[in-house]
């Protein structure tokens, strides 16, 4: 993680996403911009939450981790989305790791002063009570997308979100991952990866996924699937 100490860039980014109606002039003083490498963890399982983090460019990942050590993706997050609001209420140590997936900057107040200064504040609470309540119907929505739509189309979303200007995905999560987080079995992933390659849409090369035809490959990706919330 790098700090950026570029207030034209940091106002650029309150300006853009329009944070000066989200919170108080005070509390954006505190403001800082943080930068995240492609594959830097951002916030990592069980430790103490320092930063309240809003993501204003870039893409993430978040992943639960279990008893056994293994991880489950759960969801993808880009700007504008928030890191650390769940924690921040219940007053708990980081319940998932969140990594980033492109290079990515967000913008960071110390848990610190939103606690002692604006814990209370109307406007705030207003924004995390938004920001929950958009990831619970985004997680019912997606929920139910798993049990309404084939395998294909769900796959097809799930590249998608990994797709940036080259022609290429290398996945970092392992097949079975992937398949857990698709709500199905290795073998029905299997089969559908090889029916993508049947039909030129796509070819693997063990975790290489070439992109051959990008717009029929979202043409099966369904937009309201794997909300970035």
């Amino acid at each position: 993680m790098k700090k950026i100490l570029n207030n034209d860039l940091l106002n650029n980014y309150i300006t853009k996403h329009n944070l000066e109606t989200i919170f108080d002039e005070d509390l954006l003083k505190h403001a800082q911009l943080h930068f995240y490498l492609k594959g830097e963890y951002i916030l990592n399982t069980d430790f103490n939450l320092e930063y309240y983090y809003l993501i204003v460019d870039g893409k993430t990942t978040v992943s639960y981790l279990l008893e056994n050590g293994k991880s489950i993706l759960l969801k993808f997050y880009d700007a504008f989305n928030t890191l650390g609001d769940i924690e921040l209420l219940k007053n708990i140590p980081i319940c998932c790791d969140v990594q980033a997936i492109e290079d990515s900057h967000l913008i960071a107040i110390p848990v610190d002063i939103i606690k002692n200064e604006y814990f209370h504040n109307t406007k705030f609470l207003h924004h995390l009570i938004d920001s929950l309540s958009e990831k619970l119907y985004a997680t019912l929505n997606n929920s139910s997308y798993n049990l309404t739509y084939p395998l294909i189309n769900r796959l097809s979303s799930y590249l998608v979100e990994y797709i940036t200007d080259k022609n290429h995905i290398i996945l970092s999560s392992s097949f079975n991952e992937i398949a857990q987080f698709l709500g199905t079995t290795y073998r029905h992933l299997n089969r559908t990866f090889k029916e993508l390659e049947s039909r030129s849409i796509i070819k693997c090369e063990n975790k290489t996924i070439y992109i051959l035809d990008r717009d029929r490959l979202l043409e099966l990706s369904k937009n309201d699937y794997i909300k970035s919330l």
